[in-house]
């Protein structure tokens, strides 16, 4: 009777785990590399092919396209600029994209159709992710594991720190964008003070290793780590736990209100959606091609993903 019962609980536990294929596509212009979803209602993608894409979020109607000039690489052939990281803010796009030129950075803004330059390779800035804070302040993450807050009208730093000794991977703000937490290949989160770049708390001991990608919403943190550990911190206490993947986790993503987390846990670039309470699987997303670069939580039920290929996958939990 006892066996029966065991084997009655976990089926049914199985069935629970919900098994999900992408309600929509939107097929982009080149491999997406960053995604953001905006305040204004739309989806901003990134390519490799020297351009974003922006879609209504709901129609995923193409809106708007915005290209930078293309670049020389090491072997001087003309090329589309990779663009590594994209933001809006009101009627204002950020566009960050490697130059070609010894690894640093080109930086543009676009306002009412102007394309204006605020850093190039003359500047020798090694910049790998940019975001707005306001409407003229940028959040910087640089190579070497720093950070810095740009005025994008004077072109000057408020701070430049240094976080740490070990290459930068990410960085993600929470909803009010008055703190950042920084990863890098030590696995340790610095999260930080928008306003003065002072570190806050390290958050540490759950990634071993290298940590691909974070998120912050709701006073949690989530990362995705090289050591197939998908890790969940309390940034207020720093107290942490970790959810064990099957393969790298290249990318994670919080709902609104953090009682759920994304993970990308094995090498079928499924996605994993678990409780953050009780870390209990609650979904499992199936038809993503490439290896994840980005995912994004809409609503506690809706969610975008990216990867290296030119699909971006919109998926609905109620299916």
């Amino acid at each position: 009777m006892i066996r029966y019962w065991i084997i009655l609980l976990f089926t049914a536990w199985t069935w629970a785990v919900q098994t999900v294929s992408p309600q929509h596509s939107i097929t982009v212009d080149g491999l997406a590399k960053d995604m953001v979803l905006t305040k204004e209602g739309t989806l901003l993608v990134a390519t490799d092919n020297g351009h974003i894409e922006e879609y209504n979020a709901t129609s995923y109607q193409k809106l708007k396209t915005i290209s930078i000039p293309k670049v020389k690489d090491f072997m001087g052939d003309v090329i589309p600029a990779r663009i590594l990281s994209a933001d809006r803010m009101g009627s204002t796009y950020l566009l960050l994209s490697d130059s070609g030129k010894g690894g640093y950075s080109n930086l543009f803004v676009e306002r009412k159709g102007k394309l204006i330059q605020i850093l190039s390779p003359d500047d020798k800035e090694a910049i790998i992710k940019a975001r707005f804070v306001d409407e003229t302040h940028i959040l910087l993450g640089y190579l070497g594991d720093e950070a810095a807050l740009l005025n994008i009208d004077t072109k000057k730093e408020r701070y430049h720190v240094k976080l740490g000794e070990s290459k930068f991977s990410d960085f993600a703000l929470n909803k009010s964008k008055t703190q950042a937490v920084f990863a890098c290949e030590s696995g340790i989160l610095s999260v930080i003070d928008v306003q003065t770049g002072k570190i806050v708390k390290r958050l540490q001991g759950q990634n071993l290793d290298n940590v691909y990608k974070v998120d912050f919403k709701n006073d949690m943190v989530s990362a995705a780590g090289k050591d197939r550990r998908g890790a969940l911190y309390d940034a207020g206490t720093g107290q942490g736990s970790y959810i064990e993947g099957k393969f790298f986790i290249y990318a994670t993503a919080l709902s609104p209100s953090a009682r759920k987390v994304a993970f990308a846990m094995d090498e079928n670039n499924d996605i994993s959606i678990f409780n953050t309470m009780t870390k209990s699987k609650l979904a499992v997303l199936k038809g993503q091609k490439s290896t994840l670069n980005v995912i994004i939580f809409k609503d506690e039920m809706h969610l975008y993903s990216a990867s290296d290929d030119n699909t971006v996958m919109v998926w609905d939990l109620k299916r």
